[in-house]
């Protein structure tokens, strides 16, 4: 017997994607009548089905079977070029979301504007958000996954850890440029996330943290980093870079990639890097 919840919550997604009911039956290579039936829970759906569904949507098939009224997106991630910065394919409401809590700040910010700025309804923004908190979660996580992923790209592009220290901080400085008004809101309203989400979120930044940790002590352990306490400057470094968003203009006098570069060269400064000689 199928779960209550899991007919809905495939539905959600589905609309999330912007996918219609034939779209997503095409792709599965079952009929409309079937994946109508799972929708409303008609049938049942087996293991191997669900992780169909759920790898068509680009979700979980675990948040799909725990019933989450709210199934958080899966950025796609494109190629695994770390410095090419496509626009983000966010919904019309996640989009409306970045533009109206950018502004206001979360707190100031309300269902019905951030529906009248996605161009729908009050009720059709609650068909596939439930509340505010999940529009800002939803945001954290498209983040997250652009730093992480980029970050253990740039990581992986060279072996040695004061070149792969020096890529990880430019990536970090292009993601906090390239996606600025994202950063902001990453940056400034970590505070209004309610747990579990806030707890989640914060082991997502402390890997990151960790992630240039254990580069930098490598490099230290190579003798290429003299700083005394490269723990604390690994995190005055991090810092640094999520600090960008305060300041930096699109229309300022340097691209996201000079700045990225600056960073990058400040923050081998700071580790006291020590040029090998031959």
């Amino acid at each position: 017997m199928t779960e209550p919840a899991v007919g809905g919550a495939v539905r959600r997604a589905r609309e999330s994607a912007g996918m219609t009911l034939r779209d997503l039956a095409g792709r599965l290579e079952v009929s409309v009548g079937t994946m109508s039936a799972i929708e409303n829970n008609k049938v049942a759906v087996t293991v191997e089905r669900l992780n169909a569904v759920a790898a068509v949507l680009g979700v979980t098939a675990s948040a799909l079977l725990a019933g989450d009224t709210f199934v958080r997106p899966t950025p796609a991630r494109g190629d695994d070029d770390w410095r090419h910065f496509a626009d983000l394919d966010l919904n019309p409401v996640l989009a409306a979301a970045v533009e109206v809590f950018t502004e206001t700040g979360y707190h100031g910010a309300t269902m019905r504007v951030v529906a009248g700025a996605a161009g729908i309804s009050v009720a059709g923004i609650y068909h596939h958000y439930r509340s505010k908190q999940q529009l800002l979660v939803a945001l954290f996580d498209v983040m997250m996954t652009e730093v992480q992923w980029r970050m253990s790209a740039a990581a992986s592009e060279n072996p040695y850890p004061v070149q792969s220290f020096a890529l990880m901080v430019e990536s970090l400085a292009l993601c906090h440029t390239h996606r600025r008004d994202l950063a902001f809101i990453a940056a400034t309203e970590m505070r209004s996330l309610s747990e579990p989400d806030r707890t989640r979120v914060a082991d997502s930044r402390r890997r990151v943290q960790q992630h240039l940790d254990v580069v930098a002590a490598d490099a230290v352990a190579a003798g290429e980093f003299t700083t005394p306490n490269p723990h604390n400057t690994g995190r005055a470094i991090a810092t640094m870079c999520m600090a960008l968003p305060y300041w930096y203009s699109p229309g300022g006098p340097q691209s996201p990639a000079e700045v990225a570069a600056e960073y990058a060269e400040l923050a081998l400064a700071m580790m006291g890097h020590r040029v090998q000689q031959n």
